[in-house]
């Protein structure tokens, strides 16, 4: 009996702290006293812990969003981030950044109930998104302004790389307001948002071409060719994923489709996902970590951990914590220089091509 309790021990070595609220806690003490803690709350400790790793080395740091993240209230903390490179590049669903616009256009999202009567709701043309409702005339007025901002361009393919560091410019003077898309600009952070048809983005740019063919093209293609050069570029990289969706396979596709042309790409070293998706069914949202690095989308020592929990409760615990610790770390870091307002995107005064993959140097 004793040999056996002395085999069992080497399992018992860290106890579990319970949690004590007191008065004047920040987020990053919640956070280190959630180390300590089980399930969920101890992932998010974790998630914190890694991302602090992140800013701590010599990575790129590329952040996908899906989900309605700005309808919610998240948008000014994901500008943040941007705006002080707690990431370098933004992976974004189309929506998002939609709804972002719409913000800083000085519109509002206005609290709301998922039990509301529907039909009420459509005969004030009003819509819902869960608990939050918006003005459809004015998400009617966002499209053509959106129309009338893809007529001003010429009639050429852009990456949405290029074409959203323009409208972000051009959002940014018009209105002087902080959100995701302005921040971006001022910050000189490229965004890709690989769907954006699947947007009121795209459908803004479907009136500009039904008012003149051959306006509102989008060349998602090179989006792929680009994001994958930077990899190539800077083999070292890290992913941290909201939500899921189409943002969380772009980034990781990227760094196969560049282990493909280069073989000192290995997949991200560090990974941070927060989803409320789970696996078993097949679908990619939901897709374990472990189960990436089986595609090389990850290192096999990769620092990662997932978080299963609603965005909204996890990123602006995460965020807060970082604005209190991070400030060192992100004075010593180097972070790569962009120009996104070209045709090509330029890293560190180096264009990148977004019409073939780079060979390796």
């Amino acid at each position: 009996m004793a040999l056996q309790m002395a085999k069992k021990s080497r399992f018992l070595k860290t106890p579990v702290e319970p949690f004590r609220a007191e008065p004047g806690l920040t987020a990053d003490q919640v956070l280190q006293r959630m180390e300590r803690i089980s399930f969920q709350g101890r992932n998010l400790a974790t998630a914190y812990r890694v991302w602090q790793r992140m800013l701590q080395s010599d990575v790129t740091i590329f952040l996908g969003i899906a989900g309605a993240l700005s309808a919610a209230g998240l948008r000014l903390v994901i500008a943040q981030l941007i705006a002080d490179r707690y990431v370098d590049c933004l992976v974004s669903t189309g929506a998002n950044l939609y709804h972002d616009l719409h913000e800083t256009r000085g519109r509002h999202h206005y609290i709301g109930s998922p039990a509301a009567d529907d039909d009420a709701l459509k005969a004030e043309r009003i819509d819902r998104v869960y608990d939050t409702y918006t003005n459809e005339d004015e998400f009617c007025e966002n499209d053509e302004w959106i129309a009338a901002f893809g007529l001003s361009l010429d009639d050429r393919p852009y990456t949405s790389r290029e074409f959203l560091y323009r409208l972000g410019g051009h959002l940014w003077h018009e209105t002087g307001n902080d959100g995701i898309l302005t921040a971006a600009y001022r910050a000189k952070v490229p965004i890709f948002c690989p769907g954006i048809a699947d947007s009121s983005i795209g459908m803004g740019l479907s009136q500009a071409r039904n008012s003149r063919r051959g306006s509102g093209q989008v060349d998602v293609i090179g989006d792929i060719i680009e994001s994958t050069n930077l990899i190539i570029r800077r083999p070292q990289t890290a992913s941290i994923v909201l939500g899921g969706g189409t943002p969380k396979n772009f980034i990781n596709q990227a760094s196969v489709q560049a282990a493909y042309f280069d073989d000192r790409v290995a997949g991200h070293r560090f990974a941070i996902q927060i989803v409320t998706d789970v696996p078993h069914f097949g679908g990619a949202s939901g897709s374990t970590l472990e189960e990436a690095k089986s595609w090389g989308k990850l290192t096999s020592d990769a620092e990662q951990i997932t978080v299963n929990a609603d965005a909204t409760i996890a990123l602006p615990l995460l965020a807060a914590g970082l604005a209190t610790t991070a400030g060192p770390a992100l004075a010593a870091r180097r972070k790569l220089q962009f120009d996104p307002g070209g045709c090509a995107l330029v890293v560190d005064g180096q264009a990148l091509t977004a019409s073939r993959f780079e060979a390796r140097s």
